[in-house]
């Protein structure tokens, strides 16, 4: 009997791929890109001083395009690519050609084309990330610069290490579902780094710092958020019920944390500050990310109310104490919000991950021996096998102190070479005005009344009194 027309095996449709993974994984793609672009587009640009806006958005905006260009040049290669330059890093090759892009990816039932959209949207958001460490006094042209450099010495090594089947940290069997080491953790540090490298920002903005728009903020949270779903849904790279769960999972730790961070606030400042419930619910999700397919319901409650409360005490309580922490200005606590999280939930998958969960994420064979890997310490410790719990635990505390070391290194080396070419920090004059003279550019056109706004050199936009008087022309 003859398939139907629409699943028979064709050019276009080869026998190794599926139509609904395939469908699947574009869909999830696309809801990571929408986190960044326009996500964080809009938090970044609302949650700053209104004269920050337009710079803060754009850094955003400028490293979504600059690491496609990169990820497609030699990027995707050395992150993912079957031939292996060092145990840590693939050898650089273009992902552009016909031939292989159209060809069965390293993991699931999908074309090439599709794994290196879907893993560049997660090497975009990994730059946007940190440029949320460096609002409001970057050089917008050492930012320029900083990015494909550290993507293509930073990213790809952590990437290779953890994700990629040939990495050295994957072949002994860590765990990171979906990002929380190569991405928040990675994230964080490197912002925190280039922070201390860049300086901070002016003194005015630093003490004074008023978000210019809460609900746009609230907007870009909300993208941030729902977009989260293809974020850890995706990474099974199948249709799944690991999926569905990692999705569920992400869910249920994301507002549990932000419940969490709500009452604290509530309790110790006595306000329920949105601003608190917004990172809340980011270290939440954070959190849950490299174990949210992996861990059962209960795990992710119980990492919710960790997340919510363990940043916020390094937030709000331990940075005000610590001498070096209050030294470095990190505009949008990415320290916190993504190293500390990511840190935690890496550690809490060593505890909580369930060996069942693991065999369906990592399609193990009940007779494999990966079954002495992939296995939580409290499971570990209920089934008899704690010699292979702690083993898991001593991986993803290693995994911490590899992704924290290479970023400390290679940030830090890339800030002082930019160095070398470009001052990393703005200058006093550029600090004072912020968009306007840095872009020629304001985010709000018409600010005040008769106010004419000039766009760079080269365009104008009418202000409020001509406009009236066309009208009245009309």
């Amino acid at each position: 009997m003859s398939l139907p027309s629409n699943l028979a095996p064709s050019e276009a449709s080869p026998e190794w791929m599926n139509k609904g993974d395939n469908a699947w994984q574009l869909t999830a793609a696309t809801l990571v890109g929408i986190q960044s672009v326009p996500g964080l587009v809009i938090l970044y640009g609302s949650i700053v001083k209104k004269k920050w806006a337009v710079n803060s958005a754009f850094m955003a905006l400028y490293a979504f395009a600059a690491v496609l260009v990169c990820w497609v040049g030699w990027g995707y290669q050395l992150s993912f690519g079957d031939k292996q330059l060092f145990p840590f890093l693939g050898r650089p090759n273009v992902a552009l050609e016909q031939k292989f892009l159209l060809e069965k990816a390293f993991a699931g039932m999908l074309p090439n084309a599709t794994m290196v959209f879907f893993q560049f949207v997660f090497a975009a958001i990994t730059l946007i990330l940190i440029a949320g460490a460096l609002l409001g006094r970057m050089n917008f042209v050492a930012w320029m610069l900083f990015v494909p450099l550290w993507m293509t010495f930073s990213y790809t090594i952590g990437a290779y290490s953890i994700w990629s089947p040939w990495g050295w940290l994957s072949t002994r069997g860590i765990i990171d579902y979906s990002g929380g080491y190569v991405i928040h953790l990675s994230s964080g540090v490197a912002g925190f780094t280039a922070a201390f490298w860049v300086g901070p920002r002016a003194s005015q903005d630093r003490e004074r710092f008023p978000p210019n728009n809460i609900l746009l903020m609230l907007a870009g949270a909300g993208l941030l958020w729902m977009g989260w779903s293809g974020f850890n849904g995706g990474d099974p790279y199948v249709a799944s019920t690991d999926a569905s769960l990692a999705v569920l999972n992400t869910h249920v730790c994301a507002a549990t944390s932000l419940l969490t961070w709500l009452l604290l606030d509530i309790i110790f400042f006595e306000k329920p500050s949105v601003i608190g419930a917004t990172q809340g619910m980011i270290t939440g999700l954070v959190c849950i990310t490299p174990a949210a397919g992996v861990v059962q319901g209960w795990a992710a409650i119980t990492m919710g109310l960790l997340s919510g409360s363990i940043p916020w005490y390094t937030m709000m309580v331990l940075h005000k104490k610590v001498w070096f922490l209050k030294q470095v200005d990190d505009t949008m606590a990415v320290f916190h919000t993504h190293a500390v999280a990511g840190s935690l939930g890496g550690i809490l998958t060593g505890f909580f991950a369930d060996p069942r969960l693991n065999r369906m994420f990592y399609n193990i064979e009940p007779s494999s021996e990966l079954w002495k890997k992939y296995i939580g310490l409290a499971y570990g410790l209920q089934n008899g096998r704690k010699t292979a719990g702690f083993r898991q635990m001593g991986i993803q505390l290693l995994g911490i102190v590899f992704v924290v070391c290479l970023n400390l290194v290679t940030t830090s080396i890339i800030c002082l070479l930019i160095r070398l070419i470009v001052p990393l920090r703005l200058s006093d004059e550029e600090l004072e005005h912020g968009d306007d003279a840095i872009h020629g550019e304001e985010a709000y056109a018409l600010w005040g009344d008769g106010e004419k706004f000039e766009n760079s050199k080269h365009n104008s936009v009418y202000g409020m009194e001509e406009i009236t008087t066309t009208r009245a022309q009309v």
